[in-house]
């Protein structure tokens, strides 16, 4: 499992009626793509549940290397570069993923908690105090599903979590509304630990 990020920060006066219309219209069509777990498609609007930025921020859960290679190098993501320049492509190796109870239902919310390790800690007691937590997290009411994920250039660890409704307001925590989930491999996705 490999999860990906980019995150599009938007002028603060930007309509985003033109990126619901954006997954709208094109949303669906990762929706049987060959290698995706799911596809997030996430926005957060300025001044909404907390966000000081307008922001399209998609997140994925790849099954295959290939999957999302295919999608990079593809058109997809070239019609989002040719729409928005080039976004900074965030990269975790997924380590952990749990299905929440309410894994049947369409999410409208996310959040996205990232976390730096001290240059003190020991990345395997770290990762794994996190990966313990995650199944009683991820059993919360409203949880559609959880993921976790580490960049080991940079030491960070994020948790991804879809929200069947309104997400709780986590300290660090980024909040988004989820305007689609293409989700065409997520039951192929292990539960659980990644290794």
């Amino acid at each position: 499992m490999h999860a990906m990020n980019y995150r599009i920060t938007l002028p603060a006066d930007y309509d985003m009626g033109i990126i619901r219309e954006r997954v709208r219209t094109r949303g669906h069509l990762l929706d049987a793509y060959p290698g995706l777990g799911f596809k997030a498609y996430l926005v957060r609007e300025r001044g909404t549940a907390g966000s000081p930025v307008n922001q399209y921020a998609p997140f994925y859960l790849w099954n295959t290397p290939q999957g999302m290679n295919s999608f990079l190098w593809g058109a997809g993501f070239q019609g989002l570069v040719d729409d928005f320049g080039r976004p900074a492509v965030e990269h975790w190796t997924g380590i952990a993923f749990e299905r929440g109870p309410a894994v049947a239902a369409a999410p409208r919310q996310a959040t996205r908690a990232a976390r730096r390790l001290a240059d003190t800690e020991n990345p395997a007691t770290a990762v794994g105090h996190a990966v313990g937590e995650l199944p009683e997290a991820a059993a919360r009411p409203g949880v559609h599903s959880s993921a976790l994920a580490i960049d080991p250039r940079t030491w960070e660890l994020v948790c991804f979590t879809l929200w069947e409704d309104e997400a709780p307001d986590e300290p660090g925590a980024e909040r988004s509304s989820v305007l689609h989930l293409s989700r065409p491999g997520l039951d192929a996705i292990d539960g659980g630990r990644q290794w």
